[in-house]
């Protein structure tokens, strides 16, 4: 039985993928600071995460399988939850960057249209609304 099994199934399990994504992105530029924090704890009450899975996700993020939302729609809103998270301090780093194709090739993305969406989001994203991040986003150049 795996870690994650300890916990339920179906959109909890998906929650709890996504947000280790988070967790890992939040780290990935260092040690997370308050604003990050902070940010984690709404996503945390977002998406249901009890305290507990909350702290062993900050112990151990990787521990947590990504699980691909079905729908394009819940595949940007996922997206646009790390752009949330990595902005947060202003500032994206390649190492995110990295992380962020990752994670969009493990929900689903093809390398190609990941590569896109991440390049065209890190042109357009400024703590915007999803309905606004996602006409954007679709908008032709």
């Amino acid at each position: 039985m795996s870690f994650s099994d300890l916990f339920g199934s179906g959109e909890h399990l998906r929650n709890l993928g996504h947000f280790a994504a988070i967790v890992n992105l939040a780290a990935a530029d260092g040690p997370i600071n308050a604003k990050e924090e902070a940010q984690l704890k709404r996503f945390a009450t977002k998406l249901d995460i009890a305290e507990e899975e909350y702290m062993k996700v900050l112990q151990n993020p990787n521990a947590f399988p990504i699980h691909p939302n079905n729908s394009v729609e819940g595949r940007l809103e996922r997206l646009y939850d790390l752009f949330k998270i990595i902005y947060s301090d202003h500032d994206i780093e390649e190492q995110e960057v990295g992380l962020l194709k990752k994670y969009a090739i493990g929900i689903g993305f093809s390398q190609k249209a990941a590569q896109d969406i991440i390049k065209r989001s890190m042109e357009i994203f400024s703590g915007m609304s999803f309905d606004d991040y996602r006409y954007l986003l679709n908008r032709e150049k």
